[in-house]
């Protein structure tokens, strides 16, 4: 075993890599619903919540098991397979595919890391004002990058673990504001639709921040990291007899991470509907100005709560915005790839995450609405996603990649519904917003 593999490995010889359970059982899908709240995220569901109220809550009620079918492939990929879906777009389809891919995931993540840090900044200015936003950002991108290059790869992945924790402040939040539950579980049920170009941004954004094509090279990539960590593990294909107790893990685990995601994501709406929407505010300037606006409306602990979240979901979603573009690079170029790894084992692979950290940091110097940014930057998501879901779904449906694991005709209906329903709310968007530029 490598050294890097050696120094993160863990020392139990158990029966197998994927007896646990409880909190331990919670691994790379908790991680990745969590991130996939990120202050991007965040942003997406406060402006959907003030600008239209409870009317899009159905939303979150639709995506969630398109989520959980497009995390468990991607977890199944990596876990069958032993490397992430950059590896395996490199072996089993043409290289121009792949490297399309790769620059789309790389501008993508970088704006969401952009963007996450301003947001984290200004929230955190509210708290704990510095004299320059730039300050945080700097702060933040470091803490984020030295995270990923000098922490035990084990310990860092029980301090993301940890940071989900952050979360519940927006349960916390939606408790201490006055909602109309009637109106809640209407939006939830009762989709209202119309062909206002705004709402159907919205929607693309929403459905971009809770389907985004970074998790799913995180979630394949932890997989694959998880499996080498343990030294009773191999890949599915080498040890078939690992699958039942992988593949159940694996669901269970996206179905946590999943669900704690879009009830936070709901919780967000629901707090913002119940205050801003209903006291007239339905366009958010700033990030901050989510968090200050709730102040005179639902007082200091709300406000503290929503701002105490911006920065706890951001520290963990950007590491995981830079680490999947790196595994994504890393692996299209055949570089050593993964947390496990000695950073002057993996030298590219590490300067990639601080690139992408330090690029999207540098987008902060312009003068941009940081909300729209967020919100942008969601839907840039939401239309990259649907290429990267049709080669998801043809790769794990391909027996000379899985195996006997390939997924069934079920879950590949299901995968085949989310990205139909991503490339349908992409392509209803565009063509309003053709119509109204006439």
């Amino acid at each position: 075993m490598p050294a890097a593999e050696l120094r993160h490995s863990n020392k139990k010889h158990g029966t197998g890599a994927d007896n646990r359970d409880g909190w331990t059982a919670l691994g790379s899908g908790l991680v990745t619903g969590a991130s996939d709240d990120d202050p991007s995220g965040i942003a997406t569901y406060a402006q959907a919540g003030a600008q239209f109220g409870f009317k899009l809550g159905w939303t979150l009620l639709l995506s969630y098991p398109l989520m959980v079918v497009i995390q468990s492939i991607c977890a199944r990929v990596g876990r069958t397979t032993g490397r992430g879906i950059a590896g395996n777009l490199r072996e089993f389809y043409p290289n121009w595919l792949l490297q399309m891919i790769v620059v789309l995931l790389f501008v993508a993540n970088t704006l969401n890391i952009g963007a996450d840090l301003g947001a984290m900044a200004e929230a955190s200015r509210l708290l704990l004002p510095a004299p320059r936003g730039w300050v945080y950002v700097l702060m933040y991108g470091l803490v984020c990058t030295a995270g990923q290059v000098f922490l035990q790869h084990t310990a860092y992945i029980r301090l993301l673990k940890w940071l989900t924790l952050s979360l519940f402040s927006y349960f916390a939040a939606v408790c201490v504001v006055h909602v109309n539950w009637p109106g809640v579980l209407r939006g939830l049920v009762w989709p209202q639709l119309s062909l206002d170009r705004d709402l159907w941004l919205t929607v693309v954004a929403i459905l971009g921040t809770t389907i985004s094509p970074y998790l799913f090279f995180w979630q394949a990539a932890q997989e694959v990291e998880d499996t080498k960590a343990r030294p009773s593990a191999r890949p599915l294909l080498e040890t078939p007899q690992q699958g039942r107790k992988a593949l159940a893990r694996i669901r269970i685990d996206a179905l946590a991470g999943m669900g704690i995601s879009n009830l936070v994501g709901l919780a967000i709406m629901v707090t913002t509907a119940a205050t801003l929407h209903e006291h007239g505010t339905s366009e958010l300037t700033s990030a901050a100005q989510a968090a200050e606006a709730l102040r005179p409306l639902a007082g200091n602990a709300a406000f503290a709560l929503f701002a105490f979240g911006i920065i706890g979901t951001g520290l963990l979603s950007v590491p995981v915005l830079a680490g999947s573009a790196a595994y994504a690079i890393g692996e299209a170029r055949k570089w050593p790839v993964g947390l496990a790894r000695l950073p002057l084992e993996a030298k590219a692979f590490y300067a990639t995450i601080a690139l992408a950290t330090l690029l999207g940091g540098m987008l902060n110097v312009a003068s941009v609405n940081p909300v729209r940014a967020l919100v942008w930057a969601a839907l840039v998501n939401g239309v990259v996603a649907a290429p990267v879901m049709v080669l998801l779904v043809l790769m794990s449906s391909r027996t000379e990649i899985m195996g006997e694991f390939k997924i069934s005709s079920a879950s590949r209906a299901v995968a085949w519904l989310a990205t139909g329903t991503m490339v349908v709310a992409s392509m209803v968007f565009f063509i309003l917003t053709i119509g109204s530029a006439r």
